[in-house]
């Protein structure tokens, strides 16, 4: 594995416990050291407000709203710096300050904080770049996204109270801003090398492991050396056996 590939591997699982590290971190100095923190969200129309644009992913109610943040989070960010990484950065800080500028905008009131505007933000995002780009992995991508939180379309509405609808559709809203603009920016999953239309299979070395019957082959013969050495010689080997008859008795 080259060294490329080894940081591009690290980073998909890095990045995401780290981000997943910070948000605890935070709601651990909340709670243990200073609970203000806590009002530094986003207020709706507020010069004040908008410092929660930049806060507010990190800040949590209880732990049951970090605990049901930090699973999609996590799997979302995971998805998102596997298929996406060259851009994935750039997904997740300018979709922090887009959707929070738009929950700035049209929520009325509150003081709205959470990382779920974020992860309305990759759903959002992973689901239309997957269909944008017309590839069947990244449409199985989206699928599976739509499949595991699908769900989560009923909350960009106003159904629940306490629950801040304004972040998560200005996340939907980004998300889908995001998937257009790099609609084609991003290059097509590298592919395998038996997908590659001058793909060769008898020059694989692999595949030189397998006969007819597909029987697979531990050991090669040596094609070169038996090039160099004297003809084989195929025909049959006789084998006398003398046998002495014993006088011995049992």
């Amino acid at each position: 594995m080259s060294s490329e590939q080894f940081k591009y591997s690290t980073s998909v699982i890095l990045y995401p416990v780290l981000i997943l590290f910070t948000v605890w971190l935070v709601f651990w100095y909340q709670v243990r050291i200073d609970y203000g923190i806590k009002s530094f969200g986003i207020r709706p129309q507020e010069l004040e407000g908008l410092l929660g644009i930049f806060t507010s992913p990190f800040l949590h109610g209880d732990i049951n709203h970090l605990y049901n943040n930090s699973i999609p989070l996590f799997i979302l960010s995971m998805a998102l710096f596997y298929f996406y990484n060259k851009i994935a950065w750039k997904v997740i800080i300018y979709g922090i300050l887009l959707s929070g500028s738009l929950t700035w905008l049209i929520a009325n009131r509150g003081n709205h904080i959470g990382a779920s505007g974020l992860i309305y933000v990759l759903v959002s995002f992973i689901f239309f770049k997957g269909i944008f780009a017309k590839h069947y992995r990244l449409i199985a991508l989206s699928l599976m996204v739509i499949f595991l939180y699908g769900s989560m379309i009923w909350y960009v509405f106003p159904i629940r109270d306490g629950m801040s609808w304004e972040g998560h559709l200005g996340g939907l809203i980004t998300g889908l801003i995001f998937a257009l603009i790099f609609r084609k920016q991003i290059a097509k999953p590298q592919r395998y090398k038996w997908e590659e239309p001058d793909y060769n299979e008898e020059e694989d070395p692999f595949m030189k492991h397998f006969d007819e019957n597909g029987n697979f082959i531990e050991i090669l013969p040596e094609e070169d050396n038996i090039e160099e050495n004297e003809p084989y010689n195929n025909s049959q080997t006789t084998i006398n056996y003398i046998f002495k008859k014993s006088e011995d008795k049992r």
